[in-house]
C-alpha cells in the first residue's frame, strides 16, 4: 500500500465554543499543491468505553434517552474514561453505575475511532464476564431500562428498530468473533 504524505497544517483557528465543544477551522495544503479549510472538534486525549455484560448466557444492554436523535436507544454502557482512570477502571465503574455489576473478567476487543474527519476520540470495546453484584451511583437523569438478551439470538439484535447506533453495532460484531474463537 502506497504511503501518502500528510497534507501541511497552514493554519489552525478556534471558531465556536460551547460548556461541551471547542470547534476549529483547519487550513491545510495537501501533497499536490490543493488547498481546503476543514473543520473539526479541537483535538482531545480523552477516551471512552463500551462494555459487553454477559451473565448466564445473555448480554445486558440498557435503553437511554439519546438526545442528538431525540429519541430512546438501546445499546451497551458507555462512558468517558475519567481522569486519572485506566480504561478497564472505566469499564468496570461504568458498569456498575449503568446496570449495577461488576466484573472479574474484562478484556479490551478493540479501540475504534469514531467520525476521525472531525474527531479525534477513541472508543474502547471490552467484553465483561464473571458479572457480581455492585452498585455506584451514575450521572444519568433516569433510571436506565436493563434488556436481557441470549448470547445464542445476539445478532438477531440487528433487527431491533431502537439499535442502530454505530459503536454498539461494531461491539456486537466484536463480541460474536470473540465468543466464536472462545468456544
Amino acid at each position: 500500500m502506497k504511503q501518502m504524505k500528510k497534507p501541511k497544517i497552514l493554519n489552525i483557528k478556534n471558531i465556536a465554543e460551547s460548556r461541551l465543544f471547542r470547534i476549529q477551522s483547519v487550513d491545510l495544503e495537501f501533497s499536490n499543491g490543493v488547498k481546503r479549510l476543514y473543520e473539526r472538534m479541537q483535538p482531545t486525549i480523552n477516551e471512552a468505553v463500551l462494555i459487553v455484560p454477559i451473565i448466564n448466557n445473555e448480554l445486558i444492554l440498557i435503553r437511554e434517552y439519546a438526545v442528538g436523535i431525540e429519541e430512546y436507544e438501546l445499546g451497551f454502557p458507555k462512558g468517558a474514561i475519567d481522569k486519572g482512570e485506566s480504561a478497564i477502571q472505566a469499564a468496570i465503574r461504568e458498569l456498575k453505575e449503568e446496570i449495577g455489576y461488576g466484573a472479574k473478567h474484562v478484556e479490551l476487543l478493540a479501540k475504534l475511532t469514531i467520525s476521525p474527519a472531525y474527531f479525534s476520540s477513541k472508543m474502547n470495546i471490552f467484553i465483561a464476564q464473571n458479572l457480581y453484584e455492585e452498585k455506584l451511583e451514575g450521572d444519568e437523569p433516569e433510571p436506565l431500562e436493563q434488556i436481557r438478551w441470549p448470547i445464542n439470538n445476539m445478532m438477531q439484535l440487528l433487527d431491533v428498530k431502537d439499535f442502530n447506533e454505530a459503536r454498539n453495532i461494531s461491539a456486537l460484531f466484536y463480541a460474536q468473533r470473540y465468543l466464536k474463537n472462545i468456544s
